[in-house]
């Protein structure tokens, strides 16, 4: 049995099989996920768990050298904002529109659904490589 870490085991297999590169997503309650891309559900209710517990999982287990963020989160959630700044700090971000980021979304290998029920927490992460 693992101890430690994330114990859910169908998001610590997806994150187990990213490839450089390979792109994926953590998002609200609310995100729609397009059809075809995988959705491991963590929602359990209004704010449980929340985006940020969910990133600082993840974070403990994958490389991340890029991401994505929806430009309204800068208007619309700026602590939230401040928050992914600080957990990488030397990762480069890109911002676009959110219908874009939406669109984007589609070429995820996975998404990872949280209870979150702030604006905009939404993010695509780009895989990077541990060496």
């Amino acid at each position: 049995m693992k101890k430690r870490g994330i114990l859910h085991a169908q998001l610590i297999s997806c994150i187990a099989a990213l490839g450089h590169k390979d792109t994926y997503m953590i998002g609200d309650a609310g995100m729609p996920i397009p059809p075809g891309v995988q959705v491991i559900d963590l929602a359990v209710t209004a704010g449980v768990p929340t985006f940020r517990q969910v990133m600082d999982a993840v974070l403990e287990e994958a490389v991340v050298e890029g991401y994505t963020l929806a430009d309204e989160i800068m208007e619309n959630n700026p602590e939230l904002l401040q928050y992914i700044k600080e957990k990488l700090p030397d990762v480069e971000g890109k911002y676009l529109p959110h219908e874009e980021l939406k669109k984007m979304s589609a070429k995820c290998r996975f998404a990872i659904r949280t209870g979150e029920f702030t604006p905009y927490p939404n993010i695509i992460l780009t895989a990077g490589v541990a060496f």
